[in-house]
């Protein structure tokens, strides 16, 4: 009776041996309901946070793209066709014949050729200095004509380049090519300010050439009445009269 108790207990502990790690595997597989919702609320912020980053890269993608539109250049200048114009009229100022844009020559001949006559000059004298006062007026209106034609002939470059230039700033992408665009737009303006200059000065040249040609005109033909009250009847004239 003792024999078959030992053997039953032995069973029973042999059992129990081989069955405690089975029930040890099954306690780690039993489904937890608050780790399982804890879990996803840490992968949902996991995932948020990713999209952030997202977000923020896609920010800062964009802001460089928009930084790389407003330093995109202006794909059209017209700066080097104004400066063109603008070198033409000066130098055609520059060209002006005979008494030109220069204070020390508009004094020197007006302290000689356009001084009063006197009765210290002869009449060749003043022959000759009639015939240069008509010569400079004669000039002046030729470089005022020439002036003239010379802004009438940029007229159509600048309606060229203004229409070029209006299209570029319609289509400017950035906020440097609106700049550039309106630069070129205020130097096509100086342009034109510095053509309409250049002509309201020869214009002025040449009216005061020929109102200083009158004044000296009259002054020497009143020397000439002069001379002849004085001289009498041997008094010939000089041919001075054909420039007045």
């Amino acid at each position: 009776m003792n024999r078959l108790h030992r053997v039953a207990s032995a069973s029973v502990i042999a059992f129990a041996v081989l069955i405690g790690p089975n029930r040890a595997s099954a306690q780690l597989v039993v489904f937890d309901p608050n780790n399982y919702a804890q879990n996803v609320l840490t992968a949902a912020r996991a995932l948020q946070q990713i999209n952030n980053q997202i977000v923020s890269l896609q920010n800062q993608a964009q802001m460089l793209i928009n930084q790389a539109k407003n330093l995109a250049t202006l794909p059209f200048s017209s700066l080097l066709q104004l400066e063109k114009s603008i070198l033409r009229t000066q130098q055609l100022l520059a060209q002006a014949q005979r008494i030109a844009y220069d204070i020390q020559q508009i004094d020197r001949a007006f302290s000689t050729t356009y001084a009063p006559a006197s009765s210290s000059l002869s009449n060749q004298a003043l022959i000759t200095n009639a015939q240069t006062r008509w010569q400079n007026a004669m000039a002046g209106l030729q470089d005022a004509m020439r002036t003239q034609a010379t802004v009438v002939g940029n007229l159509d470059t600048n309606r060229t380049q203004m229409s070029a230039l209006v299209a570029s700033s319609q289509g400017a992408i950035g906020a440097l090519q609106v700049s550039q665009a309106g630069n070129q737009l205020l130097a096509l303006q100086a342009q034109q300010l510095a053509d309409l200059t250049a002509v309201v000065a020869a214009h002025g040249r040449a009216q005061n050439l020929e109102s200083a040609q009158r004044a000296a005109a009259q002054d020497q033909g009143r020397e000439q009445l002069r001379r002849f009250m004085t001289q009498g009847a041997g008094y010939q004239p000089t041919s001075v009269q054909m420039f007045h």
